[in-house]
């Protein structure tokens, strides 16, 4: 399923404060998840739509429940 812009930057937003919240750089929860700190910056700017297994990754390595990530 292809998302629109609106939820890939709500999505990114949700990311980034989880990570902010824990006090993570980028760097932290990219090298954690195996993703670059680019790739992973896309995707907290909404300029990325991961894979399910990126996600899963990314919410086991922020310890948040996909559906406070998830808009829907």
């Amino acid at each position: 399923m292809k998302l629109d812009d609106k939820t890939k930057k709500e999505i990114g937003k949700r990311f980034r404060e989880s990570r902010e919240q824990k006090n993570l750089t980028q760097s932290d929860v990219a090298k954690k998840a195996s993703l670059s700190t680019g790739y992973y910056a896309r995707i907290e700017r909404g300029m990325e739509q991961p894979a399910l297994h990126t996600l899963k990754a990314l919410v086991e390595v922020l310890n948040v429940k996909a559906g406070d990530i998830l808009p829907f």
